[in-house]
């Protein structure tokens, strides 16, 4: 059974009870994880808190920087370990776990060569006042990390938090938590002061509700569902606690008459397939005008039957979906979708001979959607792209920006002035142009609006969300 990781060393459970790991690829169990609990969080916020008092404290800005990057080398000289590790502990394709914990090493490296970039300000006042605004950490931060990129958002969120001073105790996702476990190992290794970094896995109704209403939490990072983030602003709440959310989303695709589609069409196909559709910022709605609706359709629905599913070592477009649970959400939305008559454009192909309790689904597109729809407002979370058509500017705007989510929105259209003034009415965190996703984008501030969640992470602006401000008010006359 795998331990939590606390204060530096390793930890039993105090629960000494354990929560089964299933491999998506198969449905299979293959490890076990300790199931952490209120007295756990308790241990791991009392060691952060004791390690911001101590060594990490007393560290610069540049040693603190230095000790990131040292993780962050630490990580790509275990690459191959930590790859395997994701990409069974989340069904996703090898190549991509790959490129998950490169990025969470890239995580690292930014921040560690952000951490003493990070001035503070001088500001006129009165005759007779110097007056400085200086940025100080605010303490010990919660994290309570996701299941569908564990390796990526264990660096998004703690990289800032780190860089900035902080503390950190971390409950991963209990359907994906092995490689922050081993993250955990290898930063004590590069340099990180014990306790700077705790890991306590379990429920999210256990030891997620504890960190949330921790009253030694000074801040709580969370992504995942707006129902469960709602539950967490309120815990945080009682206790005065700042939270950074970022909570889903049913991203727009916005396609003109005058796109050029040999450079749309893979790239809106890819940003539904990637992670079999289980990424918060999937471009899940293709909203195309109608003058080119059954030629864009064409061409994605060509693309999209080419789709192949696949064992996460086989080189698939598309692995399986990570828990049983959420596979079978994923088939009762297609469920609903056909027997409520929309359109089938177009599903990919599933491999021959696939484990029979592994948890694949075909990569589905319909089309036209009615824009009430559930399909058309509602997040699936899985391989599932609708299909809608609009008439002009005005109305892929009002179609684009109707739904009570707000993350990330793409663009397609050689017109310069219609791409500024899209940019600028469409709402959302994050808008691409003739593009998406900008390769996940380490320096991209990201985050959303409504039910997507407030506040940002990534780039230096993750660094004032992980931080407080002191005026300081010098009167020397």
């Amino acid at each position: 059974m795998s331990k939590l990781f606390i204060g530096g060393q390793w930890h039993v459970a105090s629960s000494q009870d354990s929560i089964p790991v299933f491999a998506p690829a198969t449905g299979e169990q293959y490890a076990t994880i300790g199931r952490g609990q209120a007295e756990d969080i308790d241990l791991a916020v009392k060691a952060a808190r004791a390690a911001l008092a101590g060594e990490w404290g007393r560290l610069s800005a540049t040693e603190r920087g230095r000790t990131l990057t040292r993780i962050g080398v630490k990580i790509l000289d275990h690459i191959d370990e930590l790859a395997g590790i994701e990409a069974r502990d989340t069904g996703k394709p090898l190549a991509l776990a790959r490129k998950d914990i490169e990025a969470l090493a890239r995580y690292f490296e930014f921040y560690g060569g952000a951490a003493d970039k990070v001035h503070g300000e001088v500001l006129p006042y009165l005759p007779g006042y110097s007056v400085t605004v200086q940025r100080e950490p605010f303490g010990v931060v919660g994290h309570i990390i996701p299941w569908n990129y564990p390796a990526q958002m264990l660096g998004r969120t703690l990289g800032p938090a780190l860089a900035m001073g902080n503390t950190s105790v971390v409950k991963p996702a209990e359907d994906a938590c092995l490689t922050s476990l081993r993250v955990a190992e290898l930063a004590v290794e590069a340099g990180l002061p014990a306790g700077v970094l705790n890991i306590v896995t379990g429920y999210g109704r256990e030891a997620g509700a504890a960190l949330a209403e921790h009253p030694g939490i000074n801040l709580i990072t969370f992504t995942g569902s707006p129902q469960v983030g709602t539950a967490i602003q309120t815990a945080a709440a009682k206790n005065y606690v700042k939270c950074v959310l970022e909570l889903g989303g049913k991203s727009p695709q916005v396609v003109f008459a005058d796109a050029d589609l040999d450079k749309a069409v893979p790239i809106i196909v890819g940003a539904i397939i990637q992670n079999a559709g289980q990424t918060c910022s999937a471009g899940s709605r293709l909203l195309i005008q109608r003058e080119v609706f059954d030629e864009v359709v064409a061409r994605v629905a060509e693309r999209f039957c080419q789709m192949r599913v696949g064992a996460p070592d086989s080189a698939p477009d598309c692995g399986p979906i990570i828990t049983k649970a959420q596979f079978g959400r994923v088939n009762e939305f297609v469920a609903y979708c056909r027997d409520s008559g929309l359109p089938v454009l177009a599903e990919g192909i599933l491999d021959a001979e696939l484990p029979s309790a592994g948890y694949y689904v075909r990569p589905m597109m319909f089309g036209p959607v009615p824009r009430d729809h559930r399909l058309a407002r509602e997040e699936v979370f899985g391989p599932v792209l609708a299909v809608l058509p609009f008439d002009d500017e005005d109305d892929a705007v009002a179609l684009a920006n109707g739904t009570e989510y707000g993350l990330v929105a793409a663009i397609w259209t050689e017109n310069g002035a219609r791409q500024q003034r899209l940019s600028r009415r469409l709402e959302g965190g994050q808008v691409f142009i003739n593009c998406y996703g900008a390769g996940g984008g380490v320096e991209l501030p990201f985050g959303g609006i409504r039910k997507s969640g407030h506040g940002r992470e990534k780039g230096f602006m993750a660094l004032e969300e992980f931080s407080l401000t002191k005026t300081v008010v010098s009167h020397h006359g």
